[in-house]
Formats: C-alpha cells, sequence, structure tokens
C-alpha cells in the first residue's frame, strides 16, 4: 500500500512543479495566445466564417484581457478611480459593439502584450534580498560557561562571546576579545585588500575570517548589524516610485477621465443639440471612443523601448526596464565604484626597489621563497609576479613563522629574512631606505611591503590595484556626453586621490561604508537630478537601489547584478556612454511617437464630431498611425 500511495501522490508533485515554474509567464503566454487567436478569427472571418470568427476574437478578448481586466477592476475598487485598463477594456467592447472584432482584439492584444512584458520584467528585479540572506550565517558557535554552542544568530544577544574559525564569516557585529587575524571586508566597504584586525577591532557581520581563529563580542543585535541595515536599505530603495512613474499615474487617471466623459457627452449631447439621430449620436461616440483609444500612445513607447533593449544585447548592455533605459537619456552624473569597477580588483606589484648591493632576481627569489608559504592575499601576489620574473625555482624556507598582523620570517641559507610592515622590519629603517622613498610611493595609493636580511633593509615591494586600461576612455566618454563623475571607494584618501587622478574622474570621497554611498547618491541626486551608480559588489548593492539608475559589472556579485537596472555583460566601461547615446536616442523617438499620435488621435477626433469620418477610416486612421510609430520605433534595432 505504500508503494502504491507513492506511485500516486508523485504526479500531484510533479504538476505542482509545473505550474509553480509557469506561473511567473502566464500572463505572457496568454497574450501571446491570444495574437495567435486575432490571425485565426480574420482568416475565418475572411473565408465568410464570420460567427466561428467572432467566437474565436471573443475567446481571444477573455484570454488576452483577464489579467488586465483584473488588474483594472481592482485598481479601480481599491482607489475609487477609473484607469487606462479600463478604458482600453471600453474600447474593445465599443468596437465589437459598432462590428469591429479584430480592431477590438488587437487593441487588447496590445495593452496585453506590453503588460505583460512589464511584469515578467519586474519579477526578474526581487531576487536580491535572498541572495543577501544567502552571505549571512544562519548559526554561530557560542561560548557559555567555557562550553561551545551551535545557536541561531537570531538567538545572539549583545555581550554575547562567539568563536570564528578561518573560513568562516561573522554572524554578527562585534569587537575581538582574543586572537588575532586578517578579515575580507569586500562584503561590506568593497576593499580588496583584507584587514588586520585584533584585541578590540571591530568586525561586521557577512565578513569572512581568513586567517587565525577569533573570539567575538556581540555588540549589536542581528536586526541591527550593518549587513542587515544593507538588506534594509535595497529593500527602501527599490520601494520608491521614480518621478516619471508618479506622472504616468497621475495622467492615466486624467485622460481615462477625460474620455469617459466625453463619449458620454457624445452618446446624447449632439441629439439635442445639434439634431443628430440617435443612431448618429451612439455611431459617432463608439468611433470616438476607438479613435481615442490610447493604442496608439502604448505603442509609442513600448516598440522603441523594446527595439533600444534589443540593440543593447547586442552590444553586450542588458537592461531590465524601459525605464532604466529612459532615465540614462536624462543622466547629469554618474558615481563609480573603484574596486572591480574602474580597477582590476587584485592587487598587482607595481615597483620593486632594492638595496645596492643586490640584484633583482636574487631578491625577488628571496622574498618569494618566503611569501610562497603565506596565505596573506598580497602575499599570493607577490609570489605570482615573482614567478613571471626568476628563471629559477623557488624554495621551501626553514624555521618559517607567520607573524598575524605583521608579516613573515624565515631562514634561507642560514639568513633571517623577514618581509612584512614598516613596524615589523623596523620603522625608522624603513623611512630612511633610500631616502624615504616609500613615503613618496604610499601617497601615490600604493600599499608597501617592506623585505630586511641580516644587512637590514633589502628593498620593498609596492603593491596597488590597477586601473582598467579602458577606464579612461569611458570616463572621457562620458565626460563628452555632459556627464559629471564620481568614485566613491571604501580606500583611504591617499589611494582614492591617486586612482581618481589616473582615471580622470572628477571628484572622489573616500572611506565609504554601504551607507556612506547611499547618502552620496542622495547628495548627487539632490544635486544634479537623475544620477546612475557602477558597481560590483554586495556593498555596492544599496547604493545601485538607490540610484535613479544602477549599473553592474558582469563579473560582479549576484547580488549586485540582481539590483542592478543595467548590466555591462562583458566589464566593457565605456558601453556606458554608448547606453547613454542610446537612451537619448530612444527618447527622441519616443517623443516623436508621442507627439505624432495625439496629433492624428485629434485630428480624428475633430473630423469625427463634424462627421466628416466614418467608423473604417477612424479604424485606418487610428490603426494606421499605430503601424507608422512602431515602424518608427524599429530604427532603433540598428547600430
Amino acid at each position: 500500500m505504500t508503494t502504491d500511495t507513492k506511485h500516486l501522490t508523485q504526479p500531484a508533485t510533479c504538476k505542482t512543479t509545473w505550474l509553480e515554474k509557469a506561473k511567473p509567464h502566464l500572463e505572457l503566454i496568454a497574450a501571446l495566445f491570444s495574437g495567435l487567436l486575432i490571425v485565426l478569427g480574420w482568416a475565418l472571418s475572411k473565408n465568410g466564417m464570420e460567427s466561428a470568427s467572432i467566437v474565436i476574437y471573443l475567446a481571444s478578448f477573455l484570454i488576452g484581457g483577464y489579467a488586465k481586466a483584473k488588474e483594472g477592476i481592482e485598481d479601480t475598487i481599491a482607489d475609487r478611480e477609473l484607469n487606462v485598463e479600463m478604458l482600453m477594456i471600453f474600447a474593445a467592447i465599443g468596437s465589437a459593439v459598432i462590428g469591429y472584432w479584430t480592431e477590438g482584439a488587437i487593441l487588447i492584444f496590445i495593452f496585453a502584450l506590453s503588460g505583460a512584458l512589464e511584469t515578467y520584467t519586474m519579477n526578474k528585479s526581487h531576487k536580491e534580498i535572498s541572495a543577501l540572506m544567502d552571505l549571512q550565517p544562519e548559526e554561530a558557535l557560542r561560548i557559555n560557561n567555557g562550553y561551545e554552542e551551535t545557536v541561531s544568530v537570531s538567538q545572539l544577544h549583545v555581550g554575547d562571546l562567539i568563536l570564528v574559525k578561518p573560513g568562516e564569516r561573522v554572524p554578527s557585529d562585534g569587537k575581538i576579545t582574543d586572537g588575532r587575524t586578517n578579515i575580507d571586508e569586500a562584503a561590506i566597504t568593497g576593499e580588496s585588500i583584507p584587514v588586520s584586525k585584533s584585541l578590540d577591532d571591530e568586525v561586521f557581520a557577512g565578513t569572512v575570517n581568513l586567517r587565525g581563529t577569533i573570539t567575538v563580542e556581540i555588540t549589536k543585535p542581528a536586526s541591527e548589524t550593518l549587513f542587515q541595515k544593507i538588506i534594509t536599505l535595497v529593500q527602501s530603495a527599490q520601494s520608491e516610485k521614480s518621478p516619471s512613474q508618479l506622472f504616468i499615474e497621475r495622467f492615466e487617471g486624467t485622460y481615462v477621465k477625460v474620455v469617459l466623459t466625453v463619449v458620454g457627452l457624445m452618446m446624447f449631447v449632439p441629439h439635442f443639440l445639434l439634431e443628430w439621430s440617435w443612431t448618429e449620436t451612439f455611431y459617432r461616440a463608439m468611433i470616438l471612443l476607438v479613435v481615442a483609444s490610447p493604442c496608439a500612445l502604448v505603442a509609442s513607447i513600448m516598440p522603441a523601448t523594446l527595439s533600444a533593449i534589443s540593440n543593447g544585447a547586442r552590444h553586450g548592455i542588458l537592461f531590465k526596464g524601459g525605464i532604466h533605459l529612459e532615465n540614462l537619456g536624462n543622466l547629469q552624473a554618474i558615481a563609480l565604484d573603484k574596486t572591480g569597477t574602474l580597477t582590476k580588483g587584485k592587487p598587482e606589484v607595481t615597483d620593486v626597489i632594492i638595496r645596492e648591493d643586490l640584484n633583482e632576481e636574487d631578491f625577488l627569489f628571496h622574498i618569494a621563497s618566503v611569501e610562497n608559504y603565506s596565505n596573506h592575499p598580497l602575499a599570493t601576489s607577490i609570489v605570482r609576479y615573482a614567478k613571471t620574473k626568476l628563471q629559477r625555482d623557488i624554495i621551501k624556507p626553514v624555521n618559517m613563522e607567520d607573524i598575524s598582523g605583521n608579516g613573515v620570517q624565515a631562514y634561507i641559507n642560514g639568513v633571517l629574512w623577514q618581509v612584512g610592515k614598516a613596524d615589523f622590519v623596523g620603522r625608522s629603517e624603513a623611512e630612511r631606505f633610500q631616502n624615504g622613498i616609500a613615503l613618496t610611493l604610499a601617497e601615490q595609493g600604493k600599499t608597501i611591503v617592506y623585505a630586511k636580511d641580516d644587512h637590514g633593509i633589502a628593498g620593498i615591494l609596492t603593491l596597488k590595484d590597477i586601473v582598467r586600461d579602458e577606464t579612461v576612455a569611458a570616463i572621457e566618454a562620458l565626460r563628452n556626453e555632459g556627464i559629471h563623475t564620481v568614485m566613491l571607494t571604501g580606500d583611504g584618501e591617499k589611494t582614492a586621490k591617486a586612482i581618481a587622478s589616473e582615471s580622470h574622474i572628477d571628484a572622489y570621497i573616500a572611506e565609504c561604508l554601504p551607507e556612506t554611498k547611499v547618502t552620496e547618491v542622495k547628495k548627487l541626486k539632490e544635486h544634479f537630478g537623475t544620477v546612475a551608480m557602477v558597481g560590483d559588489g554586495i556593498n555596492d548593492a544599496p547604493a545601485l537601489a538607490t540610484a535613479s539608475v544602477g549599473i553592474a559589472m558582469g563579473e560582479g556579485t549576484d547580488v549586485a547584478l540582481e539590483t542592478a537596472d543595467v548590466v555591462l555583460m562583458k566589464n566593457d566601461l565605456p558601453r556606458i556612454a554608448e547606453a547613454v547615446k542610446l537612451s537619448k536616442k530612444m527618447n527622441r523617438i519616443i517623443k516623436q511617437n508621442v507627439i505624432f499620435s495625439i496629433s492624428v488621435i485629434m485630428i480624428l477626433i475633430a473630423s469625427n464630431f463634424l462627421q466628416f469620418l466614418d467608423l473604417p477610416y477612424g479604424v485606418i486612421g487610428h490603426e494606421g498611425s499605430t503601424i507608422l510609430v512602431i515602424l518608427n520605433s524599429l530604427r532603433l534595432l540598428r547600430n
């Protein structure tokens, strides 16, 4: 019996899964199916099967118009105000009443298709919260009376002590009470170089403990951590409506009221004032309802937007919605993250300066041999660089010792080599090396690594997150479009200044946390109006959501990609300026379409009122204007 039950319940589970997968696409499927029914209905009517065609058209009305009719009715009840959805339904019904089933069905199809595409696009933009939550640990190892216990992060309280082992994410904000380590804070600050942490230093939830085991005292509840603030900021920014959206909503209500009021008057007033017959009065009112329907207005925007989006996709620019593409054309300022956006995101060796009695190959051989057994990211970069320069294999040193937070030391051929910070090798001697050249290099935003042997400072290596080759060209292209550029970075002042200078950025703001970036983006919006944000990290997500247009690098984190409105699939920064040009062209075409469609509607309305216009010509004028608008929009498909 158990086996039979399993076989009986399995198909139901499969069916539910299929429906759940198909549900986000049902509106689009219904719209496309209604389009097929229109073609079938038209073919039947052409072959003299009028009754059958009417049945098919009715099916097209119901299938294509169901979602929009439901939305329109629900919104009308909730807002106590008619909307464009209802007007389109009335116009389609009016067309059917006077025998123009094809036109009514086409109105429903166009409106249903645009609505389905909009719904599908919006559904794609709500996954970043779950992506963020995946990065926040659900459990923590709490120390209670000397014993370790695994508890949910939500059960942690201020003052609790937790143990964080190497490779684990910090579960909540706190301060270190025991141990030393390096913390990867890229999730919070965007900084690519890990930060050394020791007693009483602050650590943040979501950051990664790279080396030693540390004991952390919780200083904030889970609901108030910096990581949780990122999630809250994304949610808050996404809930805000754009000015364009608010304008469209206001226009929608006014348009519907005016059209329906005029149609209502047309059904009675001409009979009494102009002595039209009741038949003529009703006929003219139905023509008005058809020609005044916003079919051409809808077609003014959607085909142009889809054409521009397709054009962008061919060139590696992914737009998540037409409103974001539209906003790019009005861009006045753009904020750019540094690490992984303007720069490559990985530190590289830029300078090797050695003592007079050494040669560079011997120096790199000793340094690489020592650093090869360290797991610090800077050590990895140094070893990688040295291997490209050396003609011999590095060796394993003797008595290797990793001094957490300072550097490493080991014996090679009986000589003690120390590699690390200035304090580790002797600050005064390090600062005097080569007449203080290290201080000059530090001013250029470079990280200095010192090496010492038994004769003193043997040399220094500098590392830096290198500016991308295409960065300067991208910034200059944006400047040519009249766009002000600002760099937002978690780096210190010196590094930020150096990178901004190399990148030709107009302005920069250093030492930015995620909430700082949001604040700065809001300031830019107040000053410039339409502002874009470009980033690639988790820490950029709130700012991406806050900006008028969020732009993510294609090689960035999943959270950045989901939060952003535009994605550069090939990390090609110059494409931003191309996207701006495409947006401006689209906005020009949309403006042409809107002016043309409104002009045609006004002419048709006037002709109808003056009794110059018969229904067939009204339909031809109305649908003809729609076709011309679509053809004009298709120009955006060209390069």
